[in-house]
């Protein structure tokens, strides 16, 4: 199903934005740039603070299509969308499968080693007691990856260059969503490209003042530099684009997404993983590539806002 912009101003668009997850804050965020962008575009919008009562908000609110502006468990893992597509409520983004299998970590790279796409060697774990049983023997050197597989916005992840380090990365990690990953750190250029409409829009460089492109370097101002289009050559740009669009359509992912991949000096390119619900804050990156390919912040939500459907 999609919508013509006609159409869509004559519907209650319920933005869905906050939420239970650690990312509760940049979910404000991003979901307030939303609703001010649509409602600056003439759309009658109600602003849906997800929270447990959330079906209740939005059958009193009369909500006829959802914009989902969340981040993180219970809004990027497939339960809103789940719950939407049980209202019959077409809601922008990817349905309940991509979701969650773009939220898993372990998962997803699973699907893309299935579809002949590189991610990094890594292991996974489901919580720090089989770790510890497993000795915290890795079958690759330090450094080395920890993350929990179920978190976003790079929640829990730290690099780790010795034993003792690793012990610490995962029980932290243990604590989170999901298994604990551990993979082999990779040192190259982080690329960001993005998928719009199952076309690939174009690919960032984020070249953050941190040791990786972490919590506080996407969402504190000043702290990480973006390159748009990103400074590579030209067969590893496309590259880039392309293997986006390949982890996009592996998942069956619908809307915009962004992923996240590592570009080695030798031009070997290493899929991390991939945002099905990229941010949609000032400083996150879907806006800045779709600004540098002409499509201004309001034009980009109403892009989103006419691939709504039912997934089901």
């Amino acid at each position: 199903m999609a919508f013509t912009i006609e159409e869509l101003k004559q519907k209650k668009i319920g933005v869905l934005l906050g939420g239970l997850s650690s990312e509760r804050e940049v979910s404000e965020r991003s979901g307030k740039a939303c609703a001010d962008a649509l409602e600056a575009k003439g759309y009658v919008v109600a602003r849906i603070d997800v929270q447990k009562d959330v079906a209740k908000k939005l059958t009193d609110a009369g909500v006829e299509l959802a914009f989902v502006g969340l981040h993180g468990r219970w809004g990027e893992d497939g339960c809103i969308q789940g719950l939407l597509e049980s209202m019959f409520i077409p809601y922008t983004g990817s349905g309940v499968l991509a979701s969650a299998l773009g939220m898993d970590k372990v998962f997803a790279k699973q699907v893309f080693a299935a579809h002949g796409i590189k991610t990094p060697p890594h292991k996974s774990f489901v919580d720090f007691g089989a770790m510890e049983k497993f000795g915290f023997q890795m079958p690759f050197s330090f450094p080395a990856v920890v993350k929990p597989s179920g978190e976003g916005s790079s929640v829990g992840v730290r690099i780790v260059r010795d034993a003792q380090a690793l012990r610490e990365a995962a029980a932290e990690a243990g604590r989170l969503k999901g298994a604990i990953l551990v993979e082999r750190y990779i040192k190259g250029r982080e690329i960001q490209p993005a998928v719009l409409d199952d076309e690939a829009l174009g690919a960032i460089e984020v070249v953050p003042a941190n040791e990786f492109y972490d919590y506080s370097a996407k969402y504190q101002a000043g702290t990480t530099r973006y390159l748009f289009p990103a400074p590579i050559p030209e067969p590893h740009y496309r590259a880039a684009c392309e293997m986006a669009l390949a982890m996009h359509r592996a998942l069956g992912c619908a809307g915009a997404t962004r992923s996240d991949l590592i570009l080695e000096p030798d031009g070997q390119l290493w899929a991390l993983e991939i945002n099905t619900l990229p941010g949609m804050t000032a400083a996150s990156l879907l806006p800045k590539i779709a600004a540098g390919k002409g499509i201004d912040f309001p034009s980009l939500c109403e892009r989103l806002l006419m691939g709504a459907s039912l997934k089901g």
